[in-house]
């Protein structure tokens, strides 16, 4: 799969999964694809989890608490340290969200499915996945993936056309 079609084809995915085992060496690729990500004023903020120990992944989902994802064979953890650097500013935030968009591609690129869980584990489930875990207390659980092979057609969202949020040299100017 080229670039574009990754990028394009794209979906959140809250179905249920296929039972097959994720291997380490995709799970290794794709929290690859995550570390490769940018970070501001290059303080790598975020670190990563894999967890494919259908033990840990089903216990992850139940915290979460999502049927669909109790069926997910392995998950991703992306944990995060507020850094204050520039100017006082901490870009934890920027650094999470653009290694989690690269994750995600590379999630789909080798034909696997999941979704960005961000806002539904704030607080005591994040902390509930941490101890899970053994994260230390100065990192945060930010975002949850539960990943498989998908086994439901994921038909996606439609998307607003191109003309209403793209222009060229100008707001509301055409391509």
């Amino acid at each position: 799969m080229d670039l574009m079609e990754t990028i394009l084809t794209r979906k959140s995915y809250r179905k249920t999964f296929k039972p097959d085992h994720v291997p380490d060496a995709d799970l290794k690729e794709i929290l690859e694809a995550g570390v490769a990500a940018p970070s501001g004023c290059n303080q790598q903020t975020t670190c990563f989890i894999a967890v494919n120990d259908q033990k840990t992944a089903h216990n992850l989902a139940a915290i979460y608490g999502a049927s669909w994802a109790l069926t997910a064979p392995a998950a991703i953890i992306l944990l995060s340290k507020e850094t204050i650097s520039y100017k006082g500013n901490s870009y934890h935030i920027h650094d999470y969200s653009a290694a989690t968009e690269n994750i995600l591609l590379a999630i789909n690129a080798k034909g696997y499915a999941t979704t960005w869980v961000e806002g539904q584990i704030e607080g005591e489930k994040a902390k509930k996945m941490g101890d899970l875990l053994g994260v230390p207390e100065d990192l945060t659980v930010v975002i949850y993936m539960p990943l498989g092979i998908p086994d439901e057609v994921n038909p996606g969202v439609t998307k607003k056309p191109f003309e209403d949020r793209a222009w060229l040299n100008g707001y509301g100017k055409e391509f």
